[in-house]
């Protein structure tokens, strides 16, 4: 099975790009499916419901999207080996920048808003950094030169990512995304392959809630939505 991760800050365009790259590969004749990672909630599994694609959704709750993919991929791929998927996206918010849902060898997509502005990448740490592919989206309403100055920021950060421009509301670029995903190796496991960058060594009170019982309910509650 095939399997991708992409990720980027909130409302970067992620899902919009997506479908456009996937409707692409289905035509194909291949089994795909999305898991989206996300905090308290998501409506994207209802747009990729829409466009025929096989979605799941992974709620944190109250602890990071990232530090909760780590606990939880195995059992995603596990999920999406069982169910015979061809190709198996996950989609992760990335919400603090400092961790990155990357694993070794497993393909990585980071996606940048060129609204964001052309400071943005420097913030971004590990999760540009450490991407095989960097997609800027909604370059259409910056200019020529703003657009130029965002490419050779991302290219200074991650100088052995590839750099597409994706437009999610036209599908503009999408092929490129789809060939991309088609071009990834299978993986028969995930045993033995690590994070790219390791998650922090603790986590801070707003990951875990101020109380310590208040921590443990929160915690118990993520176990419970193991996506098997």
């Amino acid at each position: 099975m095939k399997l991708v991760t992409v990720a980027g800050p909130p409302s970067t365009g992620k899902t919009s790009v997506l479908v456009h790259a996937l409707k692409k590969i289905r035509a194909e004749d291949l089994s795909i499916a999305v898991v989206k990672f996300d905090c308290l909630v998501s409506d994207d599994v209802s747009v990729y419901e829409k466009n025929s694609i096989t979605a799941l959704t992974g709620l944190s709750a109250g602890q990071c999207p990232d530090h909760f993919f780590a606990s939880n991929i195995p059992a995603v791929f596990s999920w999406g080996r069982a169910q015979g998927i061809d190709l198996l996206v996950t989609e992760s918010a990335g919400l603090c920048n400092r961790c990155s849902p990357y694993i070794h060898e497993v393909p990585a997509i980071c996606v940048i808003d060129c609204l964001a502005g052309i400071g943005a990448p420097k913030k971004m740490g590990p999760l540009l950094k450490m991407a095989d592919l960097v997609l800027l989206t909604k370059g259409d309403l910056v200019s020529q030169a703003e657009r130029e100055v965002l490419t050779f920021s991302v290219h200074a950060l991650a100088p052995r990512a590839t750099i597409f421009f994706a437009n999610g509301r036209t599908g503009q670029g999408t092929q490129e995304v789809a060939d991309f995903l088609m071009q990834t190796a299978d993986f028969d496991t995930l045993d033995e392959r690590d994070l790219r960058f390791s998650t922090p060594s603790a986590l801070c009170s707003y990951c875990l809630g101020e109380k310590t019982l208040g921590a443990e309910h929160q915690m118990g509650n993520v176990r419970k939505m193991v996506l098997i």
